[in-house]
């Protein structure tokens, strides 16, 4: 069941435009739908354009995610799909990806991507982050880029994420955060929410809800100015993109 959160909606409204979008050739480097620059060029040489060109994250959680062959792995907000596909590079024929997105564009879009690269390890389902259609105590990595800040309940997500890995599993995040809190009347700004901005929470409050989830060894293994990758306006919070890796204690 999908909720009926307005700020679901925003992002969902918005995630579907962006992946109509690229059909008419618009979704381009100057509005922001592509941001493979975050990646080595050799993770993601070789796949296609539609997926690159729907790189809309603002980091490389796959890179120290640190994925062996066999693992399975899964993808909060999965969107068109270069996570999972680079995810499954690595976890390999003997390990499966899946990927979880709400849009349905976005999964129509992964779908015809895979079924195109013809690969056969990863599974996108529908779904929204914070119910997720997967089991409990069955993933032993969890990857996210720039999804997390979207959602409106994000001690939900962090509960969901704990209860479906493996004792001794890990996430690496790539997500938004800030330093500092943006006003209420910025918060209220459902179209900044959906753009990765006015969602954002600081990062201690971020790394609180890890660990009253249960997750230890939390680490921010880096912190950088996002103001490459998303808008920045005056009267906001210092916004920067960091990568966060925490595991379920075995």
């Amino acid at each position: 069941m999908m909720s009926d959160n307005p700020i679901h909606n925003v992002v969902r409204e918005r995630y579907s435009g962006l992946a109509l979008a690229q059909d008419s050739s618009c979704c381009n480097s100057d509005c922001g739908c592509s941001n493979t620059s975050l990646y080595d060029s050799i993770l993601v040489d070789g796949l296609p354009a539609d997926v690159t060109g729907l790189s809309l994250g603002c980091g490389d959680p796959v890179s120290i995610a640190s994925l062996n062959p066999g693992e399975t792995v899964l993808d909060l907000g999965s969107g068109g799909g270069i996570d999972c596909f680079l995810a499954a590079r690595q976890v390999g024929d003997i390990g499966s990806v899946i990927g979880v997105d709400m849009t349905p564009a976005m999964l129509e879009k992964a779908n015809a991507a895979k079924a195109r690269m013809g690969v056969t390890n990863v599974d996108f389902r529908a779904g929204q982050i914070e119910s997720l259609p997967v089991d409990d105590n069955s993933v032993d990595v969890i990857l996210s880029n720039c999804v997390i800040n979207l959602s409106p309940d994000k001690a939900a997500v962090f509960a969901e994420a704990f209860r479906v890995l493996k004792p001794g599993g890990r996430v690496s995040i790539s997500d938004i955060v800030t330093e500092g809190e943006f006003s209420d009347a910025m918060r209220a700004d459902a179209a900044k929410w959906a753009e990765c901005v006015t969602g954002a929470i600081a990062v201690e409050a971020y790394t609180g809800m890890m660990q009253q989830a249960g997750f230890v060894n939390i680490q921010v293994a880096d912190k950088v100015d996002a103001g490459k990758t998303i808008d920045v306006q005056d009267g906001m919070p210092r916004i920067f993109s960091a990568r966060i890796t925490a595991s379920k204690p075995a």
